[in-house]
């Protein structure tokens, strides 16, 4: 892969505070701009429409990897077949990353919790608060598993698979919250490490 040199990038607009509004994200590397892509960073996108953000488009300069991390984000958050709701998902990926400092994608993942569990309050109580502020029995679970999987070293163990099944998840429902945290886990590290969140202004 051919040497991409740093950006300079402007801090001044960098949110201090987690919120559930729209945030940009300026990555320290220049991204691939469209006219730049070939059928194999296409099909890296799954989605064409992730051409317009500049973090998959950074990510494109790998497209096989990005592909199967899209194709695996997918598989967690948009199969509801079974499981865990996706609004549970959502919230395990928020928590994980209001535990990790990740800003840009708790405030992704905060929206959509929002938006499928039409819980705002309780949602930014979570961003507010920080991950040890209580809910409810079956939320508290939930955000305390996927802070247990996020620590380092994990801290994960029998007693958070029994709490969630005392709240009522069953066997998949587990698996999935797993997945969301886990996969989150990962990708608050490398959001981190490739650029800053932005202020959105109008």
């Amino acid at each position: 892969m051919a040497k991409v040199a740093p950006r300079k990038v402007v801090a001044d607009t960098e949110p201090v505070a987690f919120t559930q509004d729209e945030l940009g994200w300026e990555p320290w590397l220049e991204p691939l701009q469209e006219s730049d892509l070939t059928d194999r960073h296409w099909a890296g996108l799954v989605d064409a429409s992730r051409a317009k953000s500049a973090y998959f488009m950074l990510l494109a300069r790998d497209p096989d990897i990005l592909q199967a991390r899209t194709k695996t984000d997918k598989d967690i958050f948009y199969n509801p077949k079974a499981g865990l709701p996706r609004a549970e998902r959502e919230l395990a990926a928020t928590a994980t990353s209001r535990f990790n400092g990740c800003i840009f994608c708790a405030s992704v993942h905060a929206r959509f919790a929002t938006q499928f569990s039409k819980r705002s309050e309780d949602v930014q109580r979570l961003l507010d608060e920080g991950v040890g502020a209580p809910i409810d029995g079956r939320w508290d679970a939930i955000v305390a598993a996927a802070v247990a999987l996020s620590a380092t070293p994990s801290t994960f163990g029998s007693d958070h698979v029994r709490r969630l099944r005392d709240a009522g998840l069953d066997g998949d429902a587990i698996s999935d919250v797993i997945h969301s945290a886990a996969f989150f886990n990962w990708a608050n590290r490398l959001m981190l490490s490739l650029g800053v969140p932005k202020i959105k202004h109008a």
